[in-house]
């Protein structure tokens, strides 16, 4: 699959084609780290960013793509944004979701009226890898790995530099690529000198592992509280982007990602999911001095894991 960045006309149709249902997220500042600011899609009606990928996608589909229904491949996030996107358009909404996934992001599904098929990690993986699923047809909309998916994510990028001109570092949680490199590609068009860090956990890093290896390899994957970030390996067709737009990736722990959640409720009163704190933890981790933003992707976490993390626990 040869797979292109979108092109900074394309991030910037997506801008006009969303801006309806999309909120220009916050960038606030950090108590206690000013050079920090954090950019809060968790304030998006659905708790995440994954609403402005998913909604570009279907709107650029159109009405007839979209008479069979969608589905996607999830842990959560995309298939919400997918399923607000398909309730507010009418049309009907399935989402494979892998066996671990967050009970507060299955609820929000099914209060979408999305369709829930819960199955093993590496059915999941599969479905992610093909974009196929036995028995469903209709439209498949990758959550990583489709242009317009990455033109919607790209709005944030565009946002970024609107409200902090003078932005030196960038860091942003690395899932499977399409927000990383989305942002990135507005980024580059705009601002190339920026320094851009996608955000790993130590329990599944793979684009780290496909730097050293010069390509990307399967790595062992161990799950955790931290859903939305960490897979088996980069996608093969996501390494080509990702190894140009990005200048690297910072590989932090469950306790790193667990003390920036309860900071940023304590210091900001905002509420991150594990791989949404992921980008502060990283960002306090290296050191980092001038400008800097912490893309917060999502808040979507389990109470009882929050209450936990908020008690100086690892979920």
């Amino acid at each position: 699959m040869n797979l292109k960045a979108p092109s900074l006309a394309e991030i910037e149709g997506a801008r006009k084609r969303i801006s309806s249902f999309v909120l220009h997220t916050p960038l606030v500042p950090m108590p206690g780290h000013p050079e920090i600011h954090l950019k809060l899609e968790n304030l998006q009606p659905i708790g995440s960013f994954k609403i402005r990928g998913s909604g570009n996608a279907m709107e650029l589909a159109g009405v007839d793509r979209l008479g069979q229904g969608v589905f996607t491949a999830s842990a959560g996030n995309m298939a919400q944004g997918v399923a607000w996107n398909a309730k507010r358009l009418n049309v009907n909404c399935t989402s494979i979701v892998p066996e671990n996934a967050p009970e507060t992001k299955l609820a929000a599904i099914e209060r979408l009226n999305g369709s829930i098929l819960r199955v093993p990690y590496e059915e999941w993986w599969e479905v992610l890898r093909t974009g196929k699923f036995q028995g469903l047809g209709g439209l498949f909309i990758h959550p990583v790995s489709n242009p317009a998916v990455m033109a919607g994510n790209g709005t944030i990028g565009l946002e970024i530099l609107e409200d902090l001109p003078d932005v030196q570092t960038i860091f942003i949680p690395y899932g499977g690529g399409g927000l990383s490199c989305g942002i990135a590609a507005a980024i580059r068009a705009l601002k190339p000198e920026v320094k851009i860090y996608a955000c790993e956990v130590e329990t599944a890093a793979p684009l780290s592992a496909a730097w050293k290896a010069g390509e990307p390899c399967a790595i062992q994957h161990h799950a955790s509280f931290v859903d939305g970030i960490g897979g088996k390996g980069v996608l093969s067709e996501m390494w080509p982007l990702a190894s140009v737009l990005l200048d690297g990736s910072v590989v932090v722990t469950l306790q790193q990602i667990c003390d920036a959640i309860r900071l940023l409720v304590e210091r900001n009163r905002v509420v991150a999911e594990g791989a949404g704190a992921a980008s502060l933890a990283a960002a306090l981790a290296s050191g980092n001095t001038g400008k800097v933003v912490c893309v917060i992707s999502g808040g979507n976490i389990d109470a009882s894991k929050l209450a936990m993390i908020l008690e100086g626990r690892i979920p």
